[in-house]
């Protein structure tokens, strides 16, 4: 089992950044693709960026590509996501994920099989 637990969310101006942590338990991510989801109020959840297992290939939703970067840190147990240039429409719940395939942690083949709690992002315009 894998635990998540996400951190450094909170509420920003339009135009602000925050970065994202997910600390992960229980077993070495470095076994694992990493990935981060939202979900907006009203919305179905949605894939926003994710990391390979060693670091090496990232995927981004288009409308945060050159705004938001994925990192991982093995060695820590810990994936990132910083967020620059935050609009509105950024607002969500994000959630941190782990699995061992590549097209569920994108959002292409169901859910992953780890998630953590969520952190609430809301960026005022």
């Amino acid at each position: 089992q894998v635990q998540l637990v996400e951190s450094g969310g909170g509420l920003v101006q339009a135009g602000g950044s925050l970065r994202l942590s997910c600390a992960a338990s229980g077993r070495t991510i470095s076994n694992y693709h990493m990935g981060w989801f939202r979900q907006a109020p009203g919305k179905e959840r949605e894939f926003v960026a994710a990391v390979d297992w060693n670091g090496r290939t990232t995927y981004y939703l288009d409308s945060v590509k050159g705004r938001f970067t994925i990192s991982r840190d093995n060695a820590m147990n810990t994936v990132y996501l910083q967020m620059n240039s935050l609009k509105p429409e950024d607002t969500a719940v994000y959630y941190c994920a782990a699995d061992r395939s590549w097209n569920r942690i994108v959002g292409l083949e169901g859910d992953s099989d780890y998630w953590g709690q969520g952190s609430q992002v809301t960026v005022s315009s």
